[in-house]
């Protein structure tokens, strides 16, 4: 089986260009993709349940509305298990130094990128 993605974006462009991005790498990929923070706990919680494969890598926006990608991170980090071998990905269209350091301090967080992701990034996290 390849690499399981999940997107979690409000932005529609964005979205497609990580989608993209995953498919131009050089390898099987199956990609979820979530308008919301709650979209993706609910899609997660499902797999789970359902015994399903869940993702190894997380493409994740920290600015949305309803549920922002911190409070995500800090949902996602009170399920038990497999859910969290997950490797999460911060991808932000705003340079914004406290949320760089602060993911860089984050035990949970395993980088951070710039929007737009490329093929270049997603073989980059991949490896």
């Amino acid at each position: 089986m390849g690499k399981v993605f999940l997107v979690i974006d409000d932005d529609m462009v964005s979205q497609f260009t990580a989608r993209y991005a995953v498919q131009q790498s050089n390898f099987d990929a199956q990609i979820y993709v979530c308008d919301s923070a709650t979209e993706a706990l609910n899609l997660l919680t499902e797999l789970k349940d359902e015994n399903k494969p869940i993702p190894d890598y997380i493409l994740l926006d920290l600015i949305m509305p309803e549920m922002t990608g911190w409070e995500f991170i800090d949902e996602l980090q009170s399920y038990n298990g497999s859910l969290n071998q997950m490797k999460i990905f911060i991808m932000s269209a705003f340079t914004n130094a406290k949320d760089r350091e602060r993911a860089k301090n984050h035990r949970a967080i395993d980088g951070y990128y710039e929007k737009p992701i490329s093929r270049n990034m997603i073989q980059a996290i991949t490896k």
